[in-house]
């Protein structure tokens, strides 16, 4: 390491969307329709084009997360699906926003990296700040984790740790480096969550010894998620400071949320998880944004 809601349902979720607690926060969030979503190539342990996408049920379940999203008081935006990028519904791998700036996406395997250009002129049309394309390679929000003033961001299989110095710079952000060493959380967001501005969730087997003694010490108090809730996507959540949106299958990790004083709110995304993906992977944060 370096320094550098039960089985509610959508319609009952919205009479519940009020928050209670202070930590609360609603959030402006980017999402892409997964019109062309499928598993047409393999680049990550979870993906096997053998086993066919229904594409039917995962535009069902993606519109079912953007209505948990808008009952819960935040506003989304989207960007046009693209034929031939079945993964551009992972919007969070588009890049890293801050303070109205982004540091776009610079993909490691040709099969995805057609998506940075609709997501460029995306981010370019709405108003935010970029400082052209990045230099080195790193994967978004999939491997950037911010944490209050802080970015936690990954490396290992995805992004390169040079990535780490690039957003530091660019974005004027304090970045701490952890290293993934199990193939099957191959991006940051699979292995770590944030629940607020001072605490995360994380699976520890998936880092490395000196990135667990770092995250121990930093967190204290972090939610630990067991192996069997990571394998169900569990740190693939997405959190508004007091409703943590969590994968339908991490029944421990949303019982453990519960007792802390979290509100879980379970979706299913099962025909994401056939690409490697689940609810973050499918939300980017657009933190200071002009979007109107």
């Amino acid at each position: 390491m370096s320094r550098t809601v039960g089985s509610m349902s959508v319609d009952a979720l919205v009479l519940q969307a009020e928050p209670a607690g202070a930590a609360y926060r609603p959030r402006h969030l980017l999402m892409c329709r997964p019109e062309y979503f499928s598993v047409s190539y393999e680049i990550n342990p979870w993906m096997n084009t053998t086993i066919p996408v229904d594409r039917r049920r995962a535009i069902k379940q993606w519109e079912a997360l953007v209505r948990v999203y808008e009952s819960l008081g935040h506003t989304v935006e989207f960007v046009q699906p693209v034929l031939g990028l079945p993964d551009m519904v992972f919007a969070a791998n588009s890049g890293l926003v801050i303070d109205g700036q982004v540091y776009p996406a610079r993909f490691r395997f040709f099969e995805r990296r057609g998506e940075e250009d609709p997501y460029a002129k995306w981010f370019a049309a709405n108003g935010f700040i970029s400082h052209g394309e990045a230099a080195f390679v790193n994967e978004g929000e999939g491997d950037f984790a911010t944490v209050g003033d802080e970015v936690l961001a990954g490396f290992g299989f995805r992004t390169d740790i040079a990535a780490h110095d690039e957003a530091r710079t660019r974005l004027g952000v304090d970045v701490v480096s952890l290293r993934l060493v199990d193939p099957r959380y191959y991006h940051l967001d699979t292995a770590l969550s944030v629940l607020s501005d001072d605490n995360v969730a994380y699976n520890p087997s998936a880092f490395d010894a000196g990135s667990r003694a770092w995250l121990q010490a930093r967190f204290p108090h972090a939610v630990i998620v067991g192996d069997a809730d990571a394998a169900a996507f569990g740190c693939n959540a997405f959190s508004d400071g007091h409703h943590v949106v969590v994968p339908a299958g991490a029944v421990n990790f949303a019982s453990t949320l519960r007792d802390r004083g979290y509100d879980p709110v379970p979706v299913d995304l099962s025909e994401f998880r056939k690409s490697g993906g689940s609810v973050k992977c499918c939300t980017l944060e657009l933190r200071g944004g002009i979007v109107s």
